[in-house]
């Protein structure tokens, strides 16, 4: 039993998926996404390259229906495990469940939580530059049923000249760049020239946006009075979702004045060992404030998703909580 779409489901969704919307292209895919796979890379030493490859072949480049009405670029069912939104489709048997993502790039995220079961531990010990290794490794798991899905992967790394992205998180891994060198995705490198980093401290935009770099090199906005994630992702030539996710915001939430806005995801560990958390503070509070993503403040500390933390509590933010 496969733990993804089969050969026949990849590319039977991209024939049914167009009635609402234009075909996205393959270049169109990768710029788009290229920027969130390297940010797999660097947490999880995931290859970019594979990870847009899986994403491309999976999704038809994004145009297949799972893709386009339940955000799922990687075809990844639910299991017992999965607690979330869920969508029915025919696959190996008939109306079997498949994930449902609030927005893509919670489907990058879960691809590469899903990677780290014992069934593909075996792949972390390859070099993160073997794509080759990689797409044989993925298929001899059993992540795809098709005999020849190591090939197609390969197929289309090399035609796409995808290895460019792992090169890139290979440079951040080894510490001679950071992730606020790239640009985010879907904007026009050189159009506010915000997303260099060649010494980059802060500057200013011609509407008066003051991008800054954080603790944690990340990349962020200050909230002014009548933000909204719409006004402020316009302003920068970025999507709104983005603006949503970076900050943890949810539907109709948005930044108070003075808030930080991250304009790039926020980090798997702080550059702090620990936090204590205060009366009337929030676990986003400290999201925010340390640039890590709070799906690691819990499981650092082992707490469920939502959990009500009293003032008091010690919340590690580098490390996972010590056994007792």
């Amino acid at each position: 039993m496969k733990q993804s779409v089969t050969y026949l489901l990849v590319f039977l969704f991209p024939l049914l998926a167009l009635a609402d919307g234009e075909r996205i292209s393959r270049s169109e895919y990768i710029d788009q996404w290229s920027q969130e796979a390297i940010n797999q890379m660097v947490e999880y030493q995931i290859p970019a390259s594979i990870t847009l490859a899986q994403g491309i072949l999976e999704s038809g480049d994004g145009n297949s229906e799972l893709a386009r009405k339940a955000n799922n670029h990687f075809g990844i069912k639910c299991h017992s495990s999965w607690k979330g939104k869920k969508v029915y489709h025919d696959d190996d048997k008939k109306g079997e469940c498949f994930r449902h993502y609030q927005n893509a790039t919670e489907s990058y995220d879960d691809h590469s939580e899903f990677l780290l079961q014992n069934r593909y531990k075996s792949l972390f010990d390859l070099k993160i530059s073997d794509y080759k290794g990689w797409a044989k490794g993925l298929k001899k798991a059993g992540y795809a049923t098709s005999p020849k899905y190591a090939n197609l992967l390969i197929d289309i790394i090399e035609k796409n000249d995808l290895t460019r992205f792992d090169d890139i998180g290979i440079d951040i891994l080894e510490g001679n760049q950071t992730q606020a060198d790239m640009p985010s995705p879907k904007q026009n490198p050189g159009s506010n020239n915000w997303d260099k980093n060649d010494g980059f401290d802060s500057v200013t935009l011609g509407g008066g946006r003051e991008v800054l770099l954080s603790e944690n090199k990340i990349k962020y906005t200050v909230a002014k009075s009548g933000d909204t994630p719409e006004s402020i992702a316009a302003e920068l030539e970025m999507m709104t979702w983005q603006i949503k996710k970076y900050n943890d915001l949810g539907k109709d939430e948005r930044p108070s004045p003075g808030e930080i806005v991250y304009l790039q995801p926020k980090r798997s560990k702080a550059r702090v060992d620990h936090h204590v958390k205060q009366e009337g503070e929030s676990l986003r509070d400290i999201s925010q404030r340390y640039g890590i993503k709070m799906k690691h403040i819990y499981k650092k500390n082992g707490l469920a998703p939502g959990s009500d933390v009293p003032a008091g509590t010690k919340l590690y933010l580098r490390k996972r909580i010590p056994r007792a």
